[in-house]
């Protein structure tokens, strides 16, 4: 804090300064301690969501879990994004922005309790606490609608399109199920909708690094999540005496997770949204995360039903054992080579050889070990790009 802003004078600005854009060249712009413990709180949402896919994928119900956990984690994800976004452009860290961002913790940790319920059909629960994150939002918005005046229109179209998916979100729930069920997709495009209609005003001004590292920082912890399901499953499987059966599994899960760290954080995601990209690329690449960050989080279910079934807790065929890791996998290799790497990227071996090893992770689920050969297919790819890019200058 400055000199002139303690002076008694200027008390008021200890707790409050006014909510005014900031500056999208900022040097040394960093997640702040606040964001960290934004995103340490939603992954129990997240470890919530793995936790129900997995029962769900042990009992053999594959479409009713998949489905279920791409709901959930939409509403996980997208209240996630627009505060990040929202953070990025406005962040002023007084008491009011502290305390609001207490209140969507709060949200978000009632999604995380209303998960298992949802996964049965019932979201009440989880429905009060998105509505709670989304509206604690809103006040945001309506902050920098009043202190800066050149994203006025801007802050009051999020305002009140964000208020107006929430009152739908409400009304759903009173819907009957053959309603209820398309409704929640329409209301995901509206959702969707608002910061287009929004940004199309007048571009807030959020900071390229900032939101690549904010997006790296939830995929590590997505990644970390995932190490955690298979350590868990491993442990219990030890504990019935399987130790030989895991051991490999327990080598080529860490391999893997490894391999897919390595291969999100080769190429910088600021890359792609440095030097005024244009809403559409901005937008694909914010948007498009949703694969990265769900995908990433399915592998670690995937691994614990690799688990369970080496040691006999479940009784699903191998193949789909195997389908339930390479599966998410391959649809990670595929998302990040379209959002980091791109198809005409001018270092052909990289851009030709993600493809080709998500299609070669789906062949892996015929083989004896599909985890395994994935592992080394994704270890491959890492070597692969190591070697493509050897002598090329930082960016």
């Amino acid at each position: 804090m400055s000199e002139e802003s303690a002076r008694p004078g200027n008390r008021i600005r200890v707790w409050y300064r006014p909510m005014r854009s900031r500056d999208s060249d900022e040097h040394h712009r960093v997640a702040t301690p606040l964001e960290l413990l934004f995103d340490l709180c939603f992954v129990v949402a997240v470890g919530q969501a793995g936790a129900q896919l997995h029962h769900a994928f042990t009992e053999g119900h594959f479409g009713h879990g998949v489905l279920s956990f791409a709901l959930v984690f939409f509403g996980i994800w997208w209240a996630w994004l627009n505060f990040s976004w929202f953070a990025s452009a406005f962040d002023t860290d007084d008491v009011p922005y502290r305390i609001t961002t207490l209140v969507q913790i709060g949200g978000g940790l009632t999604v995380a309790a209303g998960v298992e319920s949802a996964f049965d059909g019932d979201f009440r629960v989880m429905v009060i606490g998105y509505v709670v994150m989304r509206l604690a939002l809103v006040t945001q918005w309506l902050r920098a609608a009043r202190s800066s005046p050149e994203l006025r229109v801007t802050a009051l179209w999020y305002a009140a399109g964000i208020t107006i998916c929430q009152v739908l979100w409400v009304v759903r729930l009173a819907l009957p199920d053959a309603i209820a069920f398309p409704a929640f997709f329409v209301i995901v495009l509206a959702e969707l909708a608002v910061p287009m209609l929004a940004e199309s005003r007048a571009g807030t001004t959020w900071h390229p690094h900032h939101i690549a590292e904010r997006y790296g920082l939830f995929t590590l912890i997505v990644l970390g999540e995932t190490v955690l399901s298979a350590t868990n499953a491993i442990r219990e499987g030890i504990k019935e005496g399987h130790v030989g059966n895991l051991v490999g599994l327990a080598v080529a899960g860490l391999v893997l997770v490894f391999s897919l760290w390595w291969l999100y954080f080769d190429q910088p995601g600021h890359r792609r949204l440095s030097g005024n990209p244009g809403m559409l690329t901005t937008m694909s690449w914010g948007y498009g995360h949703y694969l990265i960050f769900a995908s990433a989080a399915a592998v670690g279910t995937g691994l614990e039903v690799a688990v369970d079934y080496d040691t006999h807790q479940t009784h699903i065929a191998g193949l789909a054992a195997a389908l339930v890791t390479t599966v998410p996998v391959a649809l990670f290799l595929l998302s990040v080579w379209l959002l980091h790497i791109g198809p005409t990227n001018e270092c052909r071996p990289i851009a030709i050889g993600f493809p080709v090893a998500a299609v070669l992770v789906l062949a892996a689920s015929f083989t004896p070990a599909p985890i395994h050969v994935t592992a080394v297919l994704a270890a491959a790819l890492v070597a692969l790009t190591v070697v493509a890019t050897h002598g090329e200058p930082e960016s």
